[in-house]
């Protein structure tokens, strides 16, 4: 495999992010592995290697760099009320859509450069509030995106202009998205107002309900870590991949 992290220059700094692909075959086609709010640690490098060795070329970015280098956190961000923890709000609370989507079209503009990424469709997929970010990314992007996933994406339907609902019949990629049975950010009701909303817009794909499982539970390092809802996880994303990309 192999492994740089790389600045990515957006109109707001140099965005960290962590490539990863496979050593042979190449070019790749590429996909884009957006955080949870925790922000970037070892575990999502981990993930973003495990993608990339049934052949993508996947980007990992670290979404929080408008705040500085020191925009990772240690474990205890998973504690809540941690001074890490309160650290890490007072920059996910500030963030917003459009930025995020600029910064995708960094993402996008650095993928012309690089040799070892396949030109054309790109997949997206996002954990927690990077949920609605993918799910956003098709809609802005609609001749790249060809694939978008959301995993435990949070607060999908809301009053706010850029609520994620209102997206689904902007885009042409096939969407999948995943929800957890407890869910303090998604909860049953919202899931159901957004099957409905999916059903009405004419989307390609599915949405999911993972029973008996909690919000967190793709990753190994959280407590509710779901081994067979991870596994599950991982078989429907590189499924929709393989699918749509390739």
């Amino acid at each position: 495999m192999i492994e740089a992290t790389r600045d990515i220059a957006t109109a707001d700094g140099a965005m960290e992010t962590f490539l990863c692909h496979p050593e042979r075959g190449g070019p790749h086609p590429a996909v884009l592995l957006l955080m949870d709010a925790p922000g970037i640690r070892e575990e999502l490098r981990d993930m973003t290697r495990r993608l990339a060795s049934v052949g993508y070329y996947v980007m990992l970015p670290n979404l929080y760099y408008r705040a500085g280098r020191d925009s990772m956190f240690g474990p205890e961000v998973l504690t809540h009320g941690s001074a890490e923890h309160q650290r890490m709000r007072a920059i996910r609370t500030k963030m917003t859509i459009p930025p995020v989507m600029a910064d995708i079209g960094a993402m996008l503009a650095f993928l012309a450069g690089e040799a070892a990424a396949k030109p054309g469709p790109i997949g997206a997929h996002g954990y927690c509030m990077s949920g609605p970010y993918a799910l956003a990314a098709a809609a802005r992007y609609p001749d790249r995106v060809a694939a978008c996933a959301s995993f435990y994406g949070t607060w999908l339907v809301s009053d706010a202009a850029e609520s994620p609902h209102l997206t689904f019949a902007k885009g042409r990629a096939e969407l999948y998205i995943s929800c957890a049975e407890h869910d303090e950010l998604a909860p049953l009701p919202m899931v159901e107002e957004l099957r409905g909303h999916f059903a009405r817009s004419g989307a390609q794909g599915e949405i999911e309900l993972q029973p008996g499982v909690h919000h967190g539970f793709a990753f190994p390092g959280r407590w509710c870590y779901d081994k067979p809802a991870a596994e599950r996880h991982w078989e429907r994303l590189i499924a929709l991949y393989r699918r749509r990309l390739g």
